[in-house]
Order: structure tokens, then C-alpha cells, then sequence
């Protein structure tokens, strides 16, 4: 039980930051966590059959080659992972009426993110034990936010926009090149000292984050 704790309780840590940001019309609880669990089945299932043809795709049988741990990086984890969450967000949430004002690509980002992150980490943590799991309640955790929390900004923005198509494109292209980023430089930990690269990215991710918050809480429909 404890463990199960440490593994799902920062993203529950998450899910509560986002949902007292969203300050000026909360979605139904019912909704968020239906997105929650999408997140955790159906993204989790893409990823696995996805992530499986892109590797076939892209052999990757040198892990001292920087080439082909940035293809890993950006494609086969990266992309694949992002793309599993974006689906849910796109033809599931975005289509929905209760998805009606641009904070809630973020809101909804976010929860389908936080599904993810959660198995994940219930896996990695009931493999690792504990100090796995505090490591990555302050890492891979607030990662996998971030990059929702960037994609979903403009999947908020493309749901009012003419330029829909776009808008959500680039909202999943800037969460893969952030969690590229963030991967790459963890993949090539043989080059002593790159790892810091990972967090370095990920510290401009947060940035970026929250500017895309207080944005989106400026420009809400609902604000008075």
C-alpha cells in the first residue's frame, strides 16, 4: 500500500495544482476522471503497440551511439508517448461540450498525462522500490505535466481557432521536443556531465508552463 501511495501520489499532486488553476469554471469532476483513466488504459495500450512498431522501425542496437539514442529519444519514446496522450485529448476530451474554453486543453492535457504517468510509475515503483519512486516524483512526474501542460495549451487555443488543425499539431510537436529533449540527455548519461541537459530542459519547460497557465486564466470565457 505504501508504495502504491508514492507512485500515484504526485500525480494526484498534479491533477490538484491544475484543478484550482482552472479557477473560473471547474469541469465535472465525472469527465476529468473518465480522462484520467483513458490516460491510464487506452493511451498505455497505443504507447505499447506504437512504441513496439516504431522500434522495429528503428533499430537501435548501439545504446554508446548519440545518433541513435536522439532517434530513440524523439521518436520511439517521445513522439510515440505524446501522440498516444494527444489522441485521447483530441478525439475525446476536445470534442466534448464540456471542453469550453481554451484553459481547458490544459485541464484536460493534464488528466490524460497524469493517467499515464500514474502506471507508469506504479510499475516502476513496484520494481524499484522506494527511492525510485522519490526520484521520480520529482522528475519524470512533473516531465510528463509539463509537456501536457504544453500541449495543451494549444489544443485550448485550436478548439476557438479557424486554424484548428495547426494549433493542435503544434501543441504536439512542442511536448515531444520538450520530452525529447528531457530523454535525450538522460539516454547519452555516457557522456559524463549531459545529464544536466535533461534538467535543464525540463526547468525551461516549467517556465514556459507557467506562463501558458496565467495566459489561459487571463483569456478565460468565463472570467468576470
Amino acid at each position: 500500500m505504501e508504495l502504491l501511495l508514492l507512485a500515484i501520489a504526485p500525480a494526484f499532486i498534479v491533477i490538484l495544482y491544475i484543478y484550482f488553476k482552472d479557477k473560473f469554471e471547474k469541469e465535472p469532476v465525472s469527465f476529468l476522471f473518465k480522462n484520467f483513466i483513458l490516460g491510464a488504459t487506452a493511451s498505455i495500450l497505443l504507447t505499447v503497440v506504437l512504441g513496439t512498431i516504431a522500434a522495429k522501425l528503428i533499430p537501435l542496437t548501439n545504446e554508446t551511439s548519440v545518433v541513435q539514442q536522439f532517434l530513440k529519444a524523439f521518436i520511439v519514446v517521445a513522439l510515440v508517448e505524446e501522440f498516444s496522450k494527444y489522441v485521447i485529448v483530441r478525439f475525446y476530451a476536445q470534442r466534448n461540450k464540456e471542453f469550453n474554453e481554451p484553459f481547458d486543453g490544459i485541464v484536460y492535457a493534464v488528466m490524460v498525462s497524469m493517467g499515464f504517468a500514474a502506471l507508469e510509475n506504479v510499475l516502476y515503483v513496484f520494481q524499484y522500490g522506494v527511492s525510485t519512486g522519490i526520484t521520480r516524483a520529482f522528475t519524470a512526474v512533473p516531465a510528463h505535466a509539463t509537456f501536457a501542460i504544453l500541449m495543451g495549451y494549444f489544443m485550448g487555443k485550436a478548439k476557438f481557432s479557424k486554424n484548428r488543425v495547426a494549433l493542435n499539431i503544434s501543441g504536439l510537436l512542442l511536448a515531444t521536443l520538450f520530452h525529447g529533449a528531457y530523454d535525450f540527455f538522460l539516454f547519452i548519461n555516457f557522456i559524463p556531465g549531459i545529464s544536466i541537459g535533461a534538467f535543464v530542459s525540463l526547468i525551461i519547460g516549467i517556465i514556459l508552463s507557467k506562463k501558458a497557465i496565467k495566459k489561459h486564466q487571463e483569456r478565460s470565457l468565463f472570467k468576470g
